[in-house]
């Protein structure tokens, strides 16, 4: 019979935590408001067909296609391999109004397809995919955020990127007025793009008060000024095109005739408070760049300073169509050549930064052999 000892037990030795691969590193960090992407990609192709510039639409309508595609990938891989991290996101002030991209990005490909590919038949079928999306979206965040138990300040919760909630409203009024010539449409499918596009105004009333607040009563630092913020002026842009749409179908609609006095004056509210947040985004970014010399890199925010600059020149377009002031085009112009830009700066940084994560996995698997 052995004999018992005092020797004590080997302690288990507690496991390293497992090192992510750069790839799995870039995933666990995917914001999610990176459907911004497709939204500048596809209101971009929009706005250079409505310009007449030749093969562009066409071109970036099969990079969003790809790009759409892409992102619909990560996110379900993210949602597989780093769950946690992913339903966190809802109840996240921060992160949280990103996932609103996604329908917005979904409406913004299905416009798409209906205007440049005339295929009205997709285009439904992707607004109700959006719809569906919108409705699950909308519920789920905010309901997530109203029971979290801690909660950041005003101060820390509130930015720009809230906005996304509503241009992703007013992306379904949009899609819904593209398709209604396609097909008869019912006053009850009137009467809920009405509601929709009023509700997206509201919306926007309920969060710029509490942006603004935060801007004029709380410390501002340069880097607070994240890229997003030009969805101040990017929600009000398409809530004009929203609204130039709905003016340009009501001759459709007894609902529509009826309000039409209405929805041209808010309308133009719409447009004139886009236009007025251009010149106090343009002069707080000179105060972020140029006077604190923050460098200019890439992010994946950015996307949401590029679609505001398409935006605001599609629904000035439509704009100056609805209204008969033929002057406005001169607007659209002149913005296209800026949204353009902007798009080509951040599709390059996007391609850096790819290729940078493509050498580190590279770099980590050339180490292993």
């Amino acid at each position: 019979m052995p004999l018992a000892t005092n020797t004590p037990p080997e302690r288990a030795r507690p496991q390293a935590a497992p090192v992510l691969t750069p790839f799995h590193a870039a995933l666990s960090t995917l914001a999610p408001a990176y459907f911004a992407l497709v939204m500048a990609t596809g209101i971009l192709a929009i706005a250079c067909q409505l310009e007449r510039v030749p093969t562009l639409p066409r071109l970036l309508l099969v990079v969003n296609v790809l790009a759409y595609l892409a992102l619909w990938v990560l996110t379900i891989l993210r949602a597989v391999y780093h769950t946690r991290l992913f339903l966190a996101d809802f109840s996240s002030h921060q992160r949280g109004p990103g996932f609103f991209t996604v329908v917005a990005a979904t409406a913004v490909l299905g416009t798409q397809f209906t205007v440049q590919s005339g295929m009205p038949g997709l285009g439904y079928a992707i607004w109700w995919f959006a719809f569906v999306l919108w409705l699950l979206l909308t519920y789920t965040i905010f309901t997530a955020l109203t029971i979290r138990a801690d909660k950041p300040s005003l101060e820390n919760g509130i930015n720009g990127g809230w906005l996304t909630a509503v241009v992703a409203t007013q992306s379904l009024v949009v899609l819904g007025c593209v398709l209604a010539p396609a097909g008869a449409v019912s006053e009850v499918a009137m009467l809920a793009l009405t509601v929709l596009w009023l509700a997206g105004g509201m919306m926007y009333v309920w969060m710029i008060a509490l942006i603004f607040y935060r801007y004029t009563f709380f410390r501002f630092d340069p880097q607070d000024l994240t890229p997003p913020y030009w969805i101040n002026m990017g929600a009000m842009a398409i809530s004009a095109l929203a609204g130039a749409l709905l003016i340009g179908i009501a001759g459709r609609s007894p609902l529509l005739a009826s309000l039409l006095p209405f929805t041209k004056g808010l309308t133009l509210l719409f447009w004139a408070t886009a236009t007025w947040w251009i010149p106090m985004l343009v002069v707080l970014g000179v105060w972020r760049y140029v006077y604190h010399k923050l460098p200019l890199s890439y992010d994946p925010l950015f996307w949401g300073a590029v679609f505001p600059l398409g935006m605001y020149t599609t629904s000035t377009y439509r704009l100056a169509e609805a209204f008969g002031l033929p002057f406005l085009f001169i607007v659209p112009r002149l913005f296209i050549g800026l949204a353009l830009t902007a798009w080509l700066l951040g599709f390059l940084g996007l391609a850096v930064n790819l290729v940078a994560v493509l050498r580190r996995a590279g770099y980590r698997h050339a180490r292993s052999l």
